[in-house]
């Protein structure tokens, strides 16, 4: 057996948008964060359209000017109050508990992290009863609203016996094909989350319109 057969792809997936279908969930928070400044709600087609990170730069897309502290820490607030009310209505992507349970069975190995805050995140996903699928689920640690980049470093550093090299990230964001290079893993974006195909592309990764077909091209991709 050559090396090859030593290494199998490892996936490290995203949550919000990607794993969790929670797009109505989102651009409701957002629009009620926006009614706080007087802004008028967006549609989800805008929303892909606008949105990018860090979230401040994302509001001054559409307010005209940057958000004062004040207003960021309000906006900020009733986001995360009202999409944590929105959540328990959203359910997992269309396949995704499916393929989950098939990496796992097939003796692969598969993470999760994301931008949600740590200590909701584990009790969130072990309310979907999908938690031991996952060899480590991390949630942000400290204040929201800025990239993932560091989260990857520490994410990577904390799986043990996996080499970056066949790691690939599987995310809606191009701040996942970001934080994916920056560790020297790969990356897949699907289009079902938070950006248009259109600028996901612009981040010169593959990009998919489902999760079947992320896993899939992973494989193909991964060292």
């Amino acid at each position: 057996m050559g090396t090859h057969g030593r290494h199998r792809t490892h996936l490290v997936w995203d949550w919000n948008g990607t794993l969790l279908d929670d797009n109505e969930a989102v651009v409701g928070a957002t629009n009620a964060a926006f009614g706080e400044v007087g802004l008028e709600p967006i549609t989800l087609e805008q929303y892909r359209e606008m949105y990018c990170i860090p979230i401040p730069r994302f509001y001054e897309r559409l307010m005209g000017r940057l958000p004062t502290e004040a207003e960021w820490e309000r906006m900020d607030g009733i986001f995360h109050q009202y999409y944590t009310e929105q959540r328990a209505a959203c359910g997992l992507t269309e396949g995704a508990e499916e393929l989950l349970t098939q990496w796992q069975l097939a003796g692969r190995s598969q993470s999760l992290l994301s931008m949600y805050g740590h200590d909701q995140l584990v009790h969130v996903v072990r309310g979907y009863g999908i938690e031991r699928r996952f060899v480590r689920v991390d949630g942000r640690t400290g204040p929201s609203g800025g990239s993932k980049t560091r989260h990857m470093e520490r994410h990577i550093a904390a799986l043990d016996g996996i080499s970056v090299e066949y790691t690939v990230v599987i995310g809606d964001a191009v701040d996942d094909a970001v934080a994916a290079a920056h560790v020297g893993a790969k990356a897949v974006l699907y289009t079902g989350g938070s950006h248009s195909r259109a600028s996901l592309e612009a981040a010169g990764v593959p990009v998919v319109d489902s999760l079947a077909e992320a896993a899939q091209l992973a494989e193909q991709i991964a060292g």
